[in-house]
């Protein structure tokens, strides 16, 4: 295995503290992942010149990655992939598929994306793209730390990693030209407001909001420039979600306040709002030298589910069908948990995660932003 762990003690918030020590003390989990399918590469359906897709960022895209990492941020048990291919618990941060796995699919390269630290991956599977995201981590190098798991920095050394392997087997031409015509796709700053930010006290002796959102995007741009340095000509970068609608965010506040109803905490997603209005004018003025940088809105599409549930099918909007569904994520959401019947009538499979149906519904509203990256 390539991972290694190196975990950092640091403050913090007493909630989170409370949650990754009951993760220690009463979890005793083994991971079950096992191989998908003996062939998971498709015939494209319809003509394009995509080659592969490869995928940066947090548990909104991690297929697996922190699987042998020694972090609580894993998800390789049940109840995790029960509504998967053979209800397989691949690392997955839900129930079924991630968006990623749906556009690898829509764009005909392979059903599912598979984490780059799988040890047993062919040639084909790399060459079709990898998943180098990793649950928990941000854009803030502090805020994998927090968790144990994989900066976006080290994502960014196994890619040059996977470039070498590939030159190793096809040599270095075909492969400038792979990279060259592959889909590059970001999504994370989700931890870095909720895990990092808002529960520790470690940025905000040094950064007002403010500030801290321009570190965010300052190191943002610095990893799009580092991509395109390595060859990226197509890239998606996924804005922040309505974060105060996160069941874990109303648990944590509303805490104190048992009888107060549970709904979106307006102050959380009005960060995420901001912020991916900053990104978009920061995206606009930067000089790309030729690469195509898209950005994919996901926060109105996830609050309209939120605030129009009916129209997509749901009855839960503010809970997760793991558990409680007040917070239980990664460890907390276990073979022993109970877990709803039906999932797709849930928003969230844990107390953070969307479930396999929500993801369903993003990957439909993306669906036009997909077409014109094809098209590029």
């Amino acid at each position: 295995m390539r991972c290694s762990c190196h975990v950092m003690l640091l403050r913090y918030s007493p909630i989170l503290l409370f949650l990754i020590f009951i993760s220690i003390i009463s979890s005793n989990i083994k991971g079950e992942t096992g191989p998908l399918t003996k062939k998971n590469v498709l015939i494209k359906p319809f003509n394009n010149t995509i080659s592969a897709i490869f995928v940066f960022g947090d548990s909104t895209v991690d297929p697996g990655n922190n699987n042998c990492r020694a972090t609580v941020t894993k998800s390789n048990f049940p109840p995790y992939g029960r509504d998967f291919v053979n209800h397989i618990p691949t690392g997955r941060f839900t129930n079924g598929r991630l968006v990623t796995d749906m556009m690898a699919s829509y764009i005909g390269l392979k059903e599912f994306v598979p984490p780059y630290l799988d040890p047993i991956l062919s040639l084909e599977e790399l060459m079709t793209g990898v998943s180098f995201a990793s649950g928990g981590s941000g854009l803030d190098p502090l805020t994998a730390q927090i968790s144990g798991v994989i900066p976006l920095e080290q994502q960014l050394e196994y890619f040059k990693e996977y470039k070498i392997r590939v030159e190793n087997e096809i040599g270095e031409e075909k492969t400038k030209l792979l990279i060259s015509k592959a889909m590059f796709l970001i999504s994370a700053g989700t931890n870095d407001f909720v895990i990092n930010y808002f529960n520790t006290q470690l940025r905000r002796h040094s950064y007002t909001l403010p500030d801290y959102q321009q570190f965010l995007l300052q190191l943002t741009q610095q990893f799009l420039k580092d991509l395109m340095a390595e060859g990226a000509r197509v890239i998606g970068i996924v804005g922040l979600p309505p974060m105060g609608c996160l069941p874990v965010v109303i648990t944590m506040k509303t805490a104190g306040s048992p009888l107060q109803p549970r709904q979106c905490i307006d102050s959380y997603s009005d960060v995420g709002k901001e912020y991916n209005q900053l990104l978009q004018n920061m995206l606009k003025n930067m000089n790309t030298y030729g690469t195509k940088i898209i950005y994919a809105d996901i926060y109105n599409p996830l609050y309209d589910m939120v605030q129009n549930p009916n129209k997509y099918g749901f009855n839960n909007v503010y809970s997760g069908c793991c558990g409680t569904g007040l917070f239980e994520l990664a460890l907390l959401c276990n073979p022993n948990s109970l877990v709803c019947i039906n999932a797709s009538e849930y928003i969230f499979w844990d107390a953070v995660h969307p479930t396999q149906a929500t993801y369903y519904n993003l990957f439909n509203s993306l669906r036009p932003t997909v077409d014109v990256m094809l098209k590029l």
